[in-house]
């Protein structure tokens, strides 16, 4: 049993995270499940392209998400912090005393053996057990 789960989560298309729910079901009576949510910085070329307070709406929009997701689960909490994503995980995770990793994962594109992705971050670097979701 785990005691401390962390559950990256990704708020754009078809992202189902009932599978990842279901894992954490590894927890013990009274694990901590945190669900997180990675803002990738902007790159500063962007920034003056952005409109003022567009940033902190999506936090909210995001944090609003976040709470919908955490509402029927004892012992869970939803955060949102900015960052790579894959070096914020792992990060927070370090911090955080975190020992099991929920991770999905979609089938890797051409791109992805080149650059890598989030969840192959997470599985190099994370000094705690990882869960991969296909």
């Amino acid at each position: 049993m785990y005691d401390n789960i962390l559950i990256p989560v990704v708020f754009e298309g078809d992202h189902n995270h009932t599978k990842a729910l279901q894992i954490a079901s590894l927890a013990g009576p009274n694990a901590k499940i945190t669900f997180l949510h990675v803002i990738e910085q902007l790159p500063t070329y962007v920034i003056s392209y952005v409109p003022e307070g567009a940033s902190e709406d999506l936090r909210d929009e995001l944090q609003e998400h976040m709470n919908n997701l955490t509402s029927n689960l004892p012992n869970a909490e939803g955060k949102i912090i900015t960052g790579h994503s894959g070096r914020s995980i792992t990060d927070y995770a370090d911090k955080n005393g975190v020992d099991l990793i929920v991770v999905q994962s979609h089938r890797p594109g051409f791109g992805d053996y080149f650059l890598g992705s989030t969840a192959g971050h997470i599985v190099r670097h994370a000094k705690c057990s990882v869960h991969v979701i296909r």
